[in-house]
């Protein structure tokens, strides 16, 4: 069984074993030309490829999202409290379909069943305040 198997081997070995070093050359010179890529136009306008699923009394639902979400803003916080969309917010405040949940001293968190956002403040700005009383 192995003299079978060794020469069966030898053969394949032997019969592909004709690629000359010119050939070789060829393909090393392909592999190391610049590929062309997709312009950042291109992906910039593609659709989301992306599709969330909704599960409702055992029928499953293709829901394709938004492309165009409403987009949600945290400007500043002070003492506990976040500016969120032209707003003051506090923990457990309802935004958009997204619960807060937890609010930092740079950003917080944003809940909406299994999906979570998390904003921050934008660090160009002094954003941060903070109040001592007299």
């Amino acid at each position: 069984m192995k003299k079978l198997f060794m020469g069966v081997f030898l053969i394949s070995v032997s019969v592909n074993a004709n690629i000359s070093v010119g050939q070789i050359e060829e393909m090393v010179v392909k592999i190391h030309k610049q590929r062309e890529g997709v312009q950042l136009k291109t992906l910039e306008s593609t659709q989301n490829p992306f599709i969330r699923l909704q599960q409702e009394d055992n029928a499953t639902t293709f829901v394709a999202s938004s492309q165009e979400e409403e987009k949600l803003d945290l400007n500043a916080i002070v003492n506990g409290k976040a500016y969120i969309n032209e707003g003051w917010r506090s923990l457990d405040d309802v935004i958009m379909g997204y619960t807060l949940k937890y609010i930092g001293k740079s950003g917080v968190v944003l809940r909406n069943g299994n999906h979570i956002k998390k904003l921050y403040l934008n660090e160009k700005k002094d954003n941060f305040i903070t109040l001592e009383e007299r």
